[in-house]
């Protein structure tokens, strides 16, 4: 009966001890450990002609912790107002995409790219239209953004995603063109929004 008795107690503790060794931390019955969610890096692409869009592109690089990235041309305008409209009207009619001059460093390391520009016409600039013709933006996040002289989005954000089809988009937002920037608040609470207010 001893004997007997020793034995179920020892079968009892074995099976006990198996079942404690099997009962592992979420996630290692599958070999996977969990991770911490990578933070975004975050590029900001613009173009300005006036300023008004650079000062936006700055603040956005400073709440969201990210690069700054000026789009440069060879392509210049003329500085009297109403040439300038002008020219960039039938640039835009004709589908016109001046030569670059700058590219972003290590541009495979970002996740999220900010893209810049001023309304013009109802759509964004030929320099935008350039720089998204000669970048992969597969896998990453683009997130446009417009300054304004009381325009609006227009089609400024459905331009740019007929452009680059098939990429995953943030929300679009617009700023009132001025060079003192952007309402911080109006900008921090689209950078929450978006998960990419550091």
């Amino acid at each position: 009966m001893k004997t007997t008795t020793n034995l179920l107690f020892t079968t009892l503790m074995t099976c006990s001890m198996a079942a404690c060794t099997n009962a592992a931390a979420p996630g290692a019955a599958t070999g996977q450990t969990p991770t911490a969610q990578k933070p975004k890096k975050v590029l900001v692409v613009y173009y300005s002609y006036s300023g008004n869009t650079e000062a936006v592109a700055k603040q956005i690089a400073q709440a969201a912790g990210g690069t700054l990235f000026e789009i440069t041309t060879s392509h210049q305008y003329p500085e009297a107002y109403n040439a300038m409209t002008s020219q960039a009207k039938k640039e835009i009619q004709a589908g016109f995409k001046p030569e670059l001059t700058s590219k972003p460093e290590n541009w495979e390391d970002y996740d999220m790219v900010f893209v810049g520009s001023p309304n013009w016409w109802g759509t964004y600039a030929p320099a935008v239209a350039a720089f998204l013709a000669a970048y992969d933006f597969k896998g990453k996040t683009v997130v446009p953004f417009f300054t304004h002289g009381g325009g609006g989005m227009q089609n400024c954000e459905r331009d740019m995603k007929k452009q680059l089809a098939g990429v995953t988009f943030g929300t679009a937002m617009t700023f009132p063109g001025r060079s003192s920037g952007a309402n911080e608040k109006t900008l921090a609470a689209w950078l929450a929004q978006l998960g990419a207010a550091k």
